[in-house]
């Protein structure tokens, strides 16, 4: 974990603080970012994952074997997702249908309601010029490309249902190259780089305080059953 720099002295949005955390699949962006929104109290912090965003399936592009590339920028309505962290950053909340990945379930409504801390989590958050200058601190979450992949069948095993052949072909067809391609080149956008092989406990005191510092919320202390 490198060090966090010093940032900016305000935030740019009138009363939010939008912290984006990107980083490649199976990174661990989305652990990263709820195990931080479980540090502050409910109502100061809510979550925005770049997932919702996808554009419907007959709009996604088809590689030459005629499988869906889901890992590429132009699979996402970025802008849309632009839009809607302006209208949080201003105190309006935002409704959104939760992406099922497809799944035969029925996707339901969800209202994101504002909040003085906006975690904003997804691939390309750094790719989009548009995304990229509305977060007052950018992370990236890295590990190596092993554990990544381990990470990867897994969930989408056990939560999506996808054969291990299907989780490897997007691997290496799909997963991979976007992943060098669009987001290894800006990684040196971000204020924090976060190494994530095994656990995160110090990035996570780090960015606790960094946020209790910055935007006077303070620390989340659960009540006892």
């Amino acid at each position: 974990m490198e060090s966090l720099p010093a940032l900016h002295l305000a935030t740019m949005h009138r009363g939010a603080y939008l912290v984006g955390v990107a980083g490649g699949s199976g990174s661990g962006k989305t652990t990263l970012v709820r195990a931080l929104r479980d540090l502050l109290p409910p109502e100061s912090v809510c979550i925005v994952s770049q997932d919702d965003y996808y554009l419907p399936i007959e709009q996604q592009v088809k590689d030459a074997n005629g499988k869906v590339n889901f890992d590429l920028p132009g699979a996402l309505d970025l802008d849309l997702l632009a839009e809607d962290l302006r209208c949080l950053a201003s105190g309006e909340a935002v409704y959104r249908q939760e992406y099922n990945f497809n799944m035969a379930t029925e996707p339901r409504w969800m209202e994101i309601r504002p909040a003085r801390v906006i975690l904003v989590e997804g691939l390309f958050l750094l790719q989009h010029p548009g995304l990229r200058e509305l977060f007052d601190l950018k992370v990236f979450v890295e590990a190596s490309e092993e554990i990544q992949l381990s990470r990867r069948t897994a969930r989408d095993g056990r939560e999506r249902g996808y054969a291990m052949a299907d989780v490897l072909y997007q691997w290496e067809n799909h997963v991979m190259p976007a992943y060098r391609e669009h987001l290894l080149p800006y990684r040196n956008h971000c204020d924090l780089h976060v190494v994530n092989e095994s656990n995160f406990e110090r990035a996570l005191g780090v960015l606790r305080d960094h946020l209790m510092h910055k935007t006077g919320v303070p620390e989340f202390e659960a009540l006892s059953a």
